[in-house]
């Protein structure tokens, strides 16, 4: 039986991260990354309220994702699910449109002419295809933590899944501790979104607590202060913070930042599990394209916004609303496209038939 609600957690939130986006190509806090307007831009709130707690939550819907699949299926069903899903995009798509985000992002760093004078023709294509891996971290991670859960399963006997049913809120606040502990290590000194300890242990999460319908039933009743906690918490972030680059150490991983995303991340689940345990037309409509809206949404989006910032002068909240529009819209008719070509669908987005919903 599909968890509806969890369902719904997932497209917002990719929603929300093409939303992160739009705000983040245009940042002032992002050297070299974005297209500010001006030196300080009020606007860039957004990009601390959104960006410490949605992956983390993706990454623990993504745990939960994996128990409910293996409740149904093999390891090896589920090997061969997430290694079509998951790697075939990040390694075949990203050599086949890959080098199209490296242009936009290289172009947007100012880093393309001199790359294209310095560089030999085969080493062109290398740097703009790893410069475009772009959104494509999230889902390599992802498909990493998968196969380790996989090996996993051969000794885990199912006596911790079992155990963690007991968890009640207190516990589940305390487990912000360890959430913390995780974001100090193994964090790569220079990709700094590959965050490897925090996600990783996000994925587990997911996985052997947040998985049992009880454990979210109980944070369900505590909704409201739930609520008003991460109210608390995200602003006292956004004040500490604002105008500091947000996602490197040590900002990213502070007192502040990590307190505010996991209270985040439990009233998320205490409000959805609430109200949001229901379906609609629109509900079913984006719950069917997340996928391809998130693998194709920053393409459409930094085209938008280069192409906005380098041949007019259109005022700030203009060039705001036609890069969403062209996130939103772009993705969506980029990713119905590609699934109608039999070789593109299954590279790009790691399914087989059209008749498939990406």
């Amino acid at each position: 039986m599909r968890k509806v609600y969890l369902d719904n957690i997932r497209w917002m939130t990719v929603l929300l991260v093409v939303l992160y986006h739009v705000f983040f190509i245009f940042s002032a806090v992002t050297p070299g990354m974005g297209l500010p307007f001006a030196k300080t831009q009020v606007q860039d709130g957004a990009v601390y309220v959104l960006y410490p707690w949605m992956m983390v939550l993706l990454f623990i819907v993504s745990g939960m994702s994996s128990r409910y699949f293996l409740e149904r299926h093999t390891v090896r069903e589920y090997l061969r699910a997430r290694t079509r899903k998951l790697l075939v995009p990040s390694t075949v798509g990203l050599l086949i449109a890959g080098w199209l985000q490296g242009f936009i992002n290289m172009s947007i760093a100012g880093a393309l002419k001199p790359m294209l004078k310095a560089a030999p023709p085969p080493a062109r294509y290398l740097i703009l295809v790893v410069s475009g891996t772009g959104v494509l971290w999230f889902i390599q991670l992802l498909w990493l933590f998968s196969m380790f859960l996989a090996l996993i399963r051969r000794f885990e006997t199912g006596r911790l899944y079992a155990w963690t049913e007991k968890t009640n809120v207190p516990a589940l606040l305390l487990l912000g501790i360890p959430v913390w502990l995780s974001g100090k290590v193994l964090n790569p000194p220079v990709v700094s979104v590959y965050r490897f300890g925090i996600y990783g242990f996000a994925f587990f999460l997911g996985y052997f607590v947040f998985a049992h319908d009880a454990v979210i039933a109980r944070l369900s009743r505590l909704r409201f202060p739930l609520i008003i906690l991460a109210a608390v918490f995200g602003t006292l972030h956004v004040h500490l913070f604002f105008g500091s680059p947000y996602a490197v150490m040590p900002q990213v991983n502070s007192v502040s930042a990590v307190a505010y995303l996991w209270t985040a991340v439990l009233a998320v689940f205490a409000t959805m599990k609430a109200w949001g345990d229901q379906t609609n037309k629109i509900c079913q409509f984006f719950n069917r394209r997340s996928f391809g809206i998130y693998v194709c949404h920053y393409l459409a989006l930094s085209a938008a916004a280069l192409a906005l910032r380098t041949w007019t002068f259109l005022p700030a909240l203009l060039c705001y609303l036609i890069t969403a529009a062209a996130a939103f819209g772009g993705s969506l008719l980029l990713s119905e496209g590609i699934a109608k070509i039999p070789f593109l669908r299954w590279g790009i987005l790691g399914i087989k038939k059209e008749k498939q919903h990406v």
